[in-house]
């Protein structure tokens, strides 16, 4: 049982945690004793005897997930990408991926260097869709006409018609006729309805909104021990239609085919919800400060939902969930929990698990493990209203790839809310950053970019779904509001240290991380056109005054105690 002591003493918080986290939970590891103190420096961790290091992001991942092979997964890197940003691989490499894949589909490889059917799809996914419809720049290079050339007689004796079928759907692509690829159809209704979406998606087609939603909902979720459809159709599928470059009818199915999943959405009583899409698999480098921006903007009545997963592929990140377990704050709350924190005057904050909210997309987390690209699912999931509210709602979603910046507003405008905001931070995450911007700076958008719609009154504003918005771009320089320019502080994937810059800016101590909550809570309270925040100084020096009077840390300490008793 988690248990919360607070000093008599105003400037010293203690907290000391007896617990299980979620992977020993479900794994039956050794319970983890860990012992922690919050003072004005933040958390400082002693005492940690453990199967796993916690104070490490990479050490979230499950170790009973097998591992990918790391030759065909590093090629993965190269291939499973889009039109301009695929790198052939040379005379070498294709030899070495191909003679790797032979090996193992033959039966000559240890069990944990196998290549898995995942990678398998993923990767022959892609040479298909080379083959078929990229840019010839990025089509097979002459090393790899080569290699295929020579080894593909051996590999089509040994692949399984799956994958035969992804590498050659048409029997054409290879040189020689083979008709297993143009017979292959799957296995049960799911699995056929899959193949035939394959068939488009492998000559670089698109599809409908409603015809990806059915094949979803036809397959998902994955069922441990049951087949229902091969992990190299599915991997195929994912990472052929990221490939192509999701049409917006396509994203808006990723977004919206599982949002009945467990019956209808909670309603929070709130004046005002902001549901934060930050990227799923986390930051690897620099301090994510969105947890403490959300106890921030609760002081003053901005609700705030965060949403996520313990652990993602494939950065494998810091993850607002890996903070909250390790703070000894439960994150297995359902919907209808969540919405009584949002409630809670004491709290007005909540985080939900994907493996809670939605089973069925958190059913791929393994699979994603192994195709090594982002799914059309890393952009579609930041888009997500878990809890509604009775006021007005807003999203915020961080973007790092230019183009995508677009299609992010087209799904908040589909979801109805009344504002939203797309984010360039570093990493791709939402949080602005106080460094200065480079003189030389690297081509496409900024750091700091910020594009949105928010409601409007003004004359030029244009309607949606009955109220007037209005639309804005703009690049966030934080020295025109008084900040200091600072490089952002770095955590190199260290979770203790997160939390540790986190608690030490909201207990009060002055800084580069305090900073950074004060202007993106400033900013988007005045970006998401928020009561009060009209004044960009205004809504930042409210900010501040949260920070100061101690008010936010105490949201979050309330949070830790609260969530347990919901």
């Amino acid at each position: 049982m988690n248990s919360l002591l607070l000093n008599s003493n105003p400037n010293f918080l203690s907290i000391q945690f007896n617990k299980t986290s979620s992977f020993q939970r479900k794994n039956d590891w050794n319970t983890t004793r860990i012992s922690a103190k919050v003072d004005e420096l933040g958390l400082l961790q002693s005492d940690i005897l453990l199967q796993r290091n916690p104070t490490i992001s990479t050490s979230y991942r499950n170790p009973q997930i097998p591992k990918p092979n790391q030759i065909v997964l590093e090629a993965q890197a190269r291939v499973c990408t889009g039109p301009t940003q695929t790198k052939p691989l040379n005379e070498e490499q294709a030899y070495n991926v191909l003679n790797t894949i032979l090996k193992s589909v033959s039966g000559e490889m240890e069990e944990e260097e196998e290549v898995s059917k995942a990678q398998l799809g993923a990767f022959f996914a892609a040479m298909t869709i080379r083959a078929s419809s990229f840019p010839e720049s990025t089509q097979w290079s002459e090393g790899e006409k080569k290699a295929m050339s020579s080894m593909w007689p051996l590999l089509v004796k040994a692949l399984p018609p799956d994958v035969i079928f992804i590498a050659d759907p048409w029997g054409s692509i290879m040189g020689k006729s083979n008709s297993i690829g143009a017979q292959y159809y799957g296995n049960g209704t799911g699995e056929i309805r899959l193949v035939r979406a394959l068939r488009e998606v492998l000559q670089g087609g698109h599809l409908g909104c409603e015809d990806v939603k059915g094949v979803l909902r036809d397959i998902l979720p994955l069922e441990e021990g049951n087949l229902g459809v091969r992990d190299s159709l599915l991997s195929a599928f994912l990472i052929g239609q990221r490939m192509n470059r999701e049409t917006d009818s396509e994203l808006e199915a990723y977004c919206l085919a599982f949002d009945d999943e467990l019956g209808s959405t909670p309603v929070a009583d709130v004046k005002s919800l902001t549901h934060y899409g930050e990227p799923y698999d986390g930051n690897t480098r620099y301090f994510r400060s969105t947890l403490f921006v959300a106890a921030v903007r609760a002081c003053y009545g901005e609700s705030c939902l965060l949403h996520g997963v313990e652990w993602m592929p494939p950065k494998g990140g810091i993850t607002e969930e890996q903070m909250l377990d390790f703070m000894g704050a439960t994150t297995h709350l359902k919907p209808l929990q969540a919405k009584k924190l949002l409630e809670d005057e004491d709290v007005g904050f909540a985080y939900l698990s994907q493996r809670e909210a939605r089973p069925s997309l958190f059913s791929l987390a393994t699979l994603r493990d192994h195709i090594k690209k982002r799914p059309p699912l890393a952009t579609t999931e930041k888009i997500q209203q878990l809890v509604r509210a009775s006021g007005r709602e807003a999203i915020l979603a961080g973007f790092y790839h230019e183009g995508y910046e677009d299609p992010l507003l087209m799904l908040m405008r589909k979801r109805g809310v009344h504002s939203g905001l797309v984010i360039k931070g570093e990493e791709g995450a939402l949080s602005m950053t106080t460094r200065e911007r480079p003189l030389l700076a690297s081509k496409g958008l900024p750091v700091n970019y910020c594009s949105g719609f928010r409601a409007s009154n003004h004359p030029s504003a244009s309607e949606l779904n009955g109220v007037s918005h209005e639309s804005f771009s703009l690049e966030v320089n934080a020295k025109d509001f008084g900040f200091e320019t600072s490089d952002t502080p770095r955590t190199d994937r260290s979770v203790t240290r997160n939390i540790k810059l986190g608690l030490a800016a909201l207990h009060g101590e002055k800084g580069p991380a305090y900073d950074r909550i004060v202007l993106n809570a400033g900013m988007v309270d005045h970006l998401l056109g928020c009561d009060g925040a009209e004044d960009i100084q205004t809504a930042l020096d409210r900010a501040r005054a949260a920070i100061d009077s101690g008010k936010a840390l105490s949201k979050i300490m309330n949070y830790i105690k609260i969530s347990h008793r919901v």
